[in-house]
């Protein structure tokens, strides 16, 4: 792995969820008894979340949370979700726009209205990806819904990629809207939209991989995983035919510290030439990134 590469991650947040769990109460109707309490829903995986059970007024948010952990790993810049409510992420964006930049999560369940806050959120904050969990939507819109549709055709307007959760999801709910065998329909029906697979695709890794062979605008992104478990599958073509198709993003501070992604980061297998691609240059390329 090497040094001083200018890290692009895909995935921080500029909440420690596991501490506030307000932002989770859009899931919390679907969720098993069991879960509906936690501040985490999938604190059950991650059983080392960052600042799990501190204080919520003691936590800091925005650039003052992450900026000193980037500095630290060598992350040059991360994107953020931003949506009306988060001043924080809207702060860090105007402060810091060297070092972050924006998503924003849409819903299926409204899409001409989500349609419209795509273009809105493109203009003023200059959004350079959408992101949906369909399996956390209520009801559950699967990621080949035609639901979905006109939010992919505007994706592909914008020229901005959607990354798109898919596998069995953490929290206890359904996981049939994100079945990766979806995607097969989604990337025929719209070849020019770029597509980045997010929460690792599980237990259809294989079928992943063959999907991305099979799509030239179908690629995968490490969040949520430390990169001790990155599937096997994944670095394989990655080290193969797949060096421009495979990306790397965390998951700070939700689930995963910084401090034990890059410790356990040198042990993944990459080859030499495939590192200065996964860390920086193919976000660089799909996310359109100076």
């Amino acid at each position: 792995m090497p040094a001083e590469i200018g890290v692009i991650d895909l995935m921080m947040e500029t909440k420690a969820s596991a501490v506030g769990g307000e932002q989770y109460d859009f899931l919390r109707p679907a969720l098993r008894e069991e879960s509906r309490k936690s501040a985490f829903p999938v604190d059950y995986m991650f059983k080392e979340s960052p600042y799990a059970g501190s204080d919520p007024d003691e936590v800091p948010s925005g650039a003052d949370l992450l900026l000193p952990a980037m500095d630290r790993y060598g992350i040059e810049r991360a994107m953020i979700p931003v949506s009306g409510g988060d001043e924080a992420a809207k702060q860090a964006l105007k402060n810091h726009p060297d070092r972050f930049f924006a998503s924003y999560h849409v819903t299926p369940n409204n899409p001409m209205k989500t349609v419209r806050r795509l273009q809105q959120y493109y203009e003023t904050w200059g959004i350079k990806a959408a992101t949906a969990f369909p399996c956390g939507e209520t009801p559950q819109a699967a990621i080949n819904s035609k639901l979905y549709y006109p939010i992919y055709a505007k994706c592909v307007e914008l020229d901005i990629p959607i990354c798109i959760c898919t596998g069995v999801p953490g929290p206890r709910v359904p996981f049939e809207p994100q079945y990766v065998g979806h995607l097969d329909e989604v990337c025929y029906d719209f070849p020019e939209l770029k597509v980045v697979m997010r929460h690792g695709g599980e237990p259809w890794v294989d079928l992943a991989v063959k999907l991305m062979v099979k799509w030239p605008n179908l690629y995968y992104s490490t969040s949520a995983f430390a990169p001790r478990y990155y599937p096997t599958a994944i670095v394989d073509y990655a080290n193969t035919r797949g060096a421009d198709k495979v990306m790397y993003a965390g998951y700070f501070p939700i689930g995963l510290t910084l401090t034990r992604i890059f410790e356990e980061m040198p042990a993944v297998p990459f080859k030499d030439e495939v590192w200065p691609k996964f860390l920086r240059e193919n976000a660089r390329r799909v996310f359109n990134l100076s």
